[in-house]
């Protein structure tokens, strides 16, 4: 007996799709080409069924470019905080400096004074749970004694990202290896970290 693909697996594959669509389209046309009619032509899927699942075409890219960015950059523990956080910041910065990542995500980040509701999901789907996660894993530096206690952790986060963002919207040149090893060292020293 066949058994029929479920529903769930058909929407994740549709989901996929979409989302891949949406990434090719934003690296051969720029993110101002792309329109919701093109992503659903090349997934294969619907107009009605990418409005089911995302407002805009901002909102599909933001979700293309969460996944990729999660996926890049783990916050591991491996018990050295300086060599974790040059790590992930080197993650971030390289998916930053390639197509599709780097021009969907500054074309996400150009749509948000015009349109809350995607400023909106930036700030719950990716701003705020990487924040957490980054605070978490300077807590727990911190409860190893690589951090002092009382170091104002969500300020160092700002202290960390901020810089990258910076570069990537200003379209300064990229932070290198050294530069990134510079800015973390600085900001665990503002931290008043041991050995910094």
């Amino acid at each position: 007996m066949i058994t029929p693909p479920s529903s769930l697996r058909r929407s994740e594959r549709s989901r996929r799709a979409t989302l891949q669509a949406a990434l090719d389209l934003c690296t051969e046309k720029g993110y101002g080409r792309v329109t919701i009619e093109a992503i659903a032509a090349r997934a294969g899927v619907s107009k009605k069924t990418i409005y089911r699942w995302w407002p805009s075409k901002g909102a599909v890219l933001l979700e293309a470019f969460t996944d990729a960015l999660v996926d890049a950059t783990p916050f591991v523990d491996t018990g050295d905080i300086g060599a974790d956080l040059r790590t992930h910041v080197a993650g971030a910065v390289k998916l930053l400096t390639v197509p599709p990542f780097g021009p969907a995500y500054a074309g996400i980040l150009s749509e948000l004074h015009h349109d809350d509701v995607l400023a909106q999901a930036l700030k719950d789907q990716l701003v705020d749970p990487r924040v957490e996660e980054a605070v978490a894993r300077l807590r727990s530096a911190q409860d190893q004694g690589q951090i002092p206690p009382g170091a104002n952790l969500p300020l160092a986060v700002e202290m960390l990202y901020g810089p990258v963002y910076y570069r990537h919207v200003l379209r300064k040149p990229v932070q290198d290896e050294e530069t990134i090893a510079d800015l973390v060292a600085h900001v665990l020293r503002a931290l008043g970290a041991p050995g910094y």
